[in-house]
């Protein structure tokens, strides 16, 4: 396994979350960056970690803009949830690692929408949650592209 197929993978993420779309599609963006970490984490997670997320999430924060760290803490929890769980979550069926990786979504999102509510920055409203369940429907195509990927 070559660490360059991780970090081609990682940077189409960074990529996919940074693209340009209209208005109304930008609520149905799914967390692509979050998809990426939870499938290493899961794969390799001797090698991919609490490091790892914190690293990209600090990339995302300077990308974005946002408050840094913010997203680096986030990313390094999910990350840490993902390397305690990853044997069980491994052998579940997609349908059920897809309600994983909604739950971790929203834990993202939670955890998100708290730092920027005490920095004050902005209003929760439903749409905000949307992400967490696009996250969900797409995880089965990631899981597979990732994984012939990996066994490539």
């Amino acid at each position: 396994m070559s660490s360059l197929w991780v970090l081609v993978s990682f940077l189409v993420a960074l990529i996919l979350s940074s693209v340009p779309l209209p208005d109304m599609a930008i609520i149905f963006r799914p967390e692509w960056l979050v998809l990426v970490l939870i499938y290493w984490c899961m794969a390799i997670p001797s090698r991919i970690g609490i490091f790892t997320g914190w690293l990209l999430g600090l990339v995302m924060d300077v990308m974005y803009g946002s408050l840094l760290g913010q997203n680096a803490m986030v990313l390094a929890i999910i990350a840490y949830l993902v390397n305690i769980f990853h044997l069980r979550i491994r052998v579940f069926p997609i349908w059920q690692q897809s309600f994983v990786v909604f739950l971790l979504a929203m834990v993202y999102l939670t955890l998100t929408a708290w730092v920027r509510g005490v920095a004050g920055e902005f209003p929760i409203t439903w749409a905000y949650w949307i992400p967490a369940l696009t996250s969900a429907l797409v995880w089965p195509f990631i899981y597979i592209v990732l994984r012939d990927l990996r066994r490539q």
